[in-house]
């Protein structure tokens, strides 16, 4: 009996004393939580939310869902922002995915779907991959209400998150551009840039390097490399291949909305040569060195 409260009093004792941790900060770490995607679901909001959260039989998730106004399976009188996944947990949103360098980028995001019935089809594939030309997309237009949300949402995760770069808030069609198109060019990343989201590209820089291009265009090899410098997944290959022509559309949706071609043109290098020149100046700089290595 007196061993049993001895042991009885050792715990309670244990337990009134708090543990004694010395904070020591390491030199190497950083935020967990380094980009931002948005996308699109396809589907109406009833739909969504049953997908999303593991009522149907897809295996994916999302931190955020934002509703469509004029949804008739949306029952609410006002727009609400749903939280399906805690900011600290890990939701499958991104898939197989890449941006400058990182894969996987479910462990180190935050995710976004917002509901809005876009969608891309194809019928073919071609050495299995499908190429840009054979997909029939259609685009709806996001609403202003829902805008105005997404801009609320999206400021206040990045003040939480700090240490999320402009260069990588991006689209799911950003990191999968083979695959995803979302959130499509019909999503206005300028307006968010605007509201402090975001990359966009100073009008004079782009403008000073189409002056340039108009003289003396980059090549496509110099092209590639410069589509990846900024964070797309492309081989460099020196050819106008099916995942280049993915990646050149992946970034006119973003950046050029009014002409997603997937072809590369002047004023389509002249925005990603002045986005290199005012978020990845170090990586336009060896840009710059390996142009005159290949002149020489």
């Amino acid at each position: 009996m007196k061993r049993i409260v001895s042991i009885f009093l050792i715990f309670i004792n244990s337990g009134c004393n708090p543990l004694s941790i010395v904070d020591e900060p390491a030199r190497y770490q950083d935020e967990r939580i380094k980009y931002l995607i948005l996308h699109f679901t396809s589907e109406h909001f009833e739909r969504s939310m049953e997908l999303l959260t593991g009522s149907g039989e897809s295996r994916v998730s999302v931190h955020y869902l934002i509703p469509e106004p004029e949804d008739d399976t949306y029952e609410e009188s006002s727009l609400r922002i749903y939280r399906l996944v805690p900011e600290h947990q890990r939701a499958w949103h991104a898939g197989v995915s890449y941006w400058s360098g990182t894969t996987s980028l479910n462990g180190t995001s935050v995710g976004i779907e917002i509901v809005n019935r876009s969608e891309c089809k194809s019928d073919r594939l071609v050495e299995g991959i499908l190429t840009p030309e054979e997909q029939s997309c259609t685009f709806y237009d996001y609403p202003e209400e829902q805008i105005n949300l997404v801009i609320r949402l999206a400021t206040d995760i990045l003040e939480r998150n700090p240490g999320i770069d402009p260069v990588n808030v991006i689209g799911h069609g950003d990191i999968a551009a083979t695959r995803r198109v979302d959130p499509g060019p019909t999503f206005p990343w300028k307006e968010l840039y605007e509201n402090g989201i975001g990359a966009w590209y100073e009008e004079e820089r782009m403008q000073h390097y189409a002056e340039q291009f108009e003289k003396i265009s980059p090549t496509l090899h110099m092209l590639q490399h410069a589509l990846n410098a900024y964070g797309y997944e492309i081989d460099v290959t020196g050819e106008n291949d099916p995942q280049t022509r993915f990646a050149v559309r992946a970034f006119q949706m973003h950046f050029r909305p009014a002409d997603y071609s997937g072809n590369i043109d002047t004023q389509t290098a002249a925005i990603l040569f002045s986005l290199l020149e005012r978020y990845r100046p170090e990586k336009l700089r060896q840009l710059q060195r390996l142009a005159l290595s290949f002149a020489q």
